[in-house]
């Protein structure tokens, strides 16, 4: 998922759930104005902040950890 997707759908979760962003934010203890940015797709928030969020929501995150094969020059 994007950055855009993610704030979208915690947009659309908390929307759903009837909950301002001011109330989400007290609750998932960031600042309103982090919760703001995330919602817009913008920043570059902590993992532990948009898992704490989520979780807040009662999303959850599902995390592909890949490895990378690099070349050799």
């Amino acid at each position: 998922m994007t950055q855009q997707e993610i704030g979208s759908a915690i947009k659309e979760r908390r929307k759903k759930l009837g909950v301002n962003q001011q109330t989400l934010a007290d609750l998932a203890g960031v600042a309103v104005n982090t919760l703001v940015a995330i919602e817009r797709g913008e920043g570059n928030p902590q993992l532990s902040t948009l898992l704490t969020i989520l979780d807040t929501l009662g999303l959850q995150a599902d995390i592909n950890i890949k490895q990378l094969e690099y070349e050799r020059m």
